[in-house]
């Protein structure tokens, strides 16, 4: 009998070692190319990438209506906006959640959402989900900057906006780092953090 029980404790022990071992590490989206896209705006046009012929690189934001996080950067999308869109560098909204799962991302709210918080950058519908698929995008809010090279779009950051939702006095701004880098033709030093926010549940 007590032989039998270290036998099944070594093979439980032995199973949840080869689980753990067998979860593959975070995949880096640094350097992926990303695909152009044409989504719907909240003025009911179409926005893609390269209808920007101007821009050297963009903010993508995956954002949404309801996650309370989300909800604590609206001001901070209209000043990145404000500030680089001028550079070169404008910022697109990507809203990638399931609304058929979620009410409150219905088409018509976003363009609610849109008006009341002023926001001076186009909020895209991702209804099928190809463009957060095609990013990697993991939660609201999960930024990106993207650069054009050799006529593709690089990822050149992914992560959080900055590393303070609530006192954005006190963040540190890693988009705006990021942006400030590229427009000097440097690379980004901090290019990679981690995404924190409501979860972006993909259909399949």
């Amino acid at each position: 009998m007590k032989i039998l029980k270290i036998l099944s404790f070594c093979c439980l022990l032995l199973l949840f070692y080869s689980f753990v071992g067998s979860r593959n590490p975070p995949v880096s989206l640094i350097g992926k190319t990303v695909n152009d896209f044409s989504l719907k705006n909240i003025d009911n046009k179409n926005i893609s990438l390269d209808g920007f012929k101007a821009a050297r690189g963009f903010i993508v934001v995956f954002t949404c209506n309801h996650c309370p996080f989300a909800k604590l950067y609206s001001k901070r999308f209209n000043a990145l906006n404000a500030k680089y869109q001028s550079k070169g560098v404008p910022l697109l909204a990507i809203n990638s959640m399931d609304a058929a799962t979620y009410d409150e991302e219905s088409f018509a709210l976003m363009q609610q959402k849109a008006k009341s918080a002023k926001f001076n950058f186009p909020y895209l519908q991702d209804s099928l989900q190809t463009v957060g698929k095609n990013f990697g995008a993991e939660h609201t809010p999960h930024a990106f900057v993207i650069w054009k090279e050799n006529n593709a779009w690089v990822i050149k950051y992914s992560g959080a906006i900055d590393d303070n939702g609530e006192h954005p006095e006190l963040a540190t701004p890693y988009i705006a780092n990021a942006v400030k880098e590229l427009l000097k033709n440097k690379p980004v030093s901090n290019a990679e953090t981690p995404s924190f926010g409501c979860r972006i549940f993909y259909k399949n």
